[in-house]
């Protein structure tokens, strides 16, 4: 046992069973790697970033997918260089942890934990929004339809990491040969004015529609352009999550920024292809689409009719799928991580004996993720919860993720700053200011957020679960830590070499 008294934690030794029960399986390449970064993305292109619509306007979710997009590169360039310079699973928890000690790992994991956690909770009501339309199930019994989902990729995910990536390309590239085939699809049947512009601001600064188009590219003017930011997030969440995957890569210090970079700069090209193209297909137009659970479906109905409504939409659905299977897989390794270190109960790290995969930490992860939905879904009403639950979801996922940005970038500078004599093999040529500008937008687009009356309700349980994790961490978690590699690597310094299990 040894105690660390100016960080007023405690590593407890270990027997050497503690980590083969806790062992993972290299596979991941680049291609792996671009495809589990964008396939977590990708769901953000099919649903979500669409409500923007009814605070920005066309303009105005441009505009704001613009400023996000410039928050992501500095993001991930700043990622790109600490997860090859610390290749380890803990991703954000790992990075703040060498930059900032134990409590700074432990909160900035915490954040990242909101994220993983909630944002598939968020993506399955999408599909759920998508596979109540195609079928025309009743909304009443979408809690089966969720449980259903989880269980069967939760599945997935379990048996066998191999399995899992090649889940994951397979959809990925399903869904942007879906996205592509919309893009030539709808070209022909655009038409811009009378329809990507036909929001305006009425008397009460609602959005009204007009019915002939034509209208401001800035209904809502500049507060209605910062009032989206949360939504052009949707664009690019979870691209983030690729590090967590750094001890399953072959060569992550090689591997992991070519994956990122690729990553988002597939993803850029996407966002504003959809931005421009979804709206502006003749008899959909921004106003319907701002309230939209399917709004490529949406297109596609426009251009191709009801008849085939059903192929359409499952077609549709692929890249909502990629993401959920992605985002579990992310969930998985980031609550991992922690509790392979201590922060989190340690029986949460034990991977599967045959497929070595974080089963444990998936189910629970999951079992979270679900709770919290039907407890939202039951405290305001089956018929109320259904209509709000993905928007105050996507609230608890996207301040998750803003701390968690802040944090990473922090941690970058810190890193820069006190930690030169760590090999980096990648360096951002963002630098500093590119973690900065990451900073600043995070904190815009968390002020704004503030101001979203779902915002309320989805951060009461944000604090809920920082209290409960808080307490049990300062309580019993921080004298319970364990050597893991992140965190030997980090009390030497940066100066000892990292060590792979």
């Amino acid at each position: 046992m040894a105690q660390d008294g100016k960080r007023g934690v405690t590593y407890q030794t270990v027997d050497a069973g503690y980590f083969e029960k806790r062992g993972l399986t290299r596979y991941a390449g680049v291609a792996s790697l671009w495809a589990l970064g964008v396939g977590a993305v990708i769901s953000g292109h099919f649903s979500g970033w669409n409500f923007g619509f009814a605070t920005g306007g066309w303009g105005g979710m441009l505009v704001a997918g613009m400023i996000i997009a410039v928050m992501y590169l500095g993001l991930t360039f700043s990622i790109a260089e600490m997860s090859a310079a610390l290749p380890h699973t803990g991703a954000a928890y790992s990075f703040a942890r060498t930059a900032m000690g134990p409590w700074g790992g432990f909160f900035t994991g915490l954040c990242e934990n909101v994220e993983y956690v909630i944002t598939p909770a968020v993506v399955v009501t999408f599909i759920t929004g998508y596979v109540n339309a195609i079928f025309g199930f009743d909304p009443a019994y979408s809690p089966l339809v969720w449980v259903a989902f989880y269980v069967l990729f939760v599945a997935l995910n379990v048996f066998g990491l191999e399995l899992s990536f090649k889940v994951t390309m397979a959809f990925t590239l399903i869904s942007l040969a879906v996205l592509v085939f919309f893009w030539i699809s709808a070209v022909p049947h655009m038409d811009f004015s009378r329809w990507a512009l036909n929001i305006a601001a009425g008397p009460d600064g609602a959005p009204v529609e007009l019915p002939e188009g034509g209208g401001s590219y800035f209904p809502f003017g500049l507060s209605g352009v910062l009032a989206t930011l949360p939504f052009a997030v949707w664009l690019f969440l979870a691209i983030e999550q690729l590090p967590l995957a750094a001890e399953e890569s072959v060569d992550p210090a090689r591997d992991m920024p070519k994956g990122i970079m690729l990553g988002i700069a597939t993803l850029i090209v996407s966002a504003f292809m959809i931005v421009l193209l979804n709206p502006s297909v003749v008899g959909v137009g921004s106003f319907h689409l701002a309230t939209s659970l399917e709004p490529l479906l949406d297109g596609f109905k426009a251009i191709y009719g009801d008849g085939g409504v059903v192929l359409l939409g499952v077609v549709a659905l692929t890249g909502l799928i990629a993401s959920f299977h992605t985002i579990l897989y992310a969930q998985g390794r980031q609550i991992y991580s922690l509790s392979r270190a201590g922060y989190f109960p340690r029986g949460l790290s034990v991977t599967h004996a045959s497929y070595r995969t974080p089963y444990v930490a998936m189910i629970v992860g999951s079992v979270v993720g679900l709770g919290v939905m039907l407890i939202i879904w039951f405290a305001l009403g089956a018929e109320t919860g259904g209509a709000t639950i993905g928007s105050v979801l996507l609230n608890m996922a996207v301040s998750g993720a803003m701390f968690s940005y802040i944090a990473q970038a922090v941690s970058y500078i810190l890193l820069r700053k006190n930690a030169a004599h760590i090999k980096r093999p990648f360096k951002s040529p963002l630098g500093v200011p590119g973690a900065v500008a990451t900073i600043v937008i995070a904190v815009v687009t968390l002020f704004y957020q503030v101001q979203d009356p779902n915002f309320t309700k989805g951060v009461l349980w944000v604090l809920v679960w920082f209290a409960i994790a808080t307490v049990y961490f300062a309580v019993y978690g921080r004298h319970k830590l364990v050597l893991s590699p992140e965190e030997e690597f980090a009390l030497s310094g940066g100066r000892g070499e990292y060590k792979s299990l």
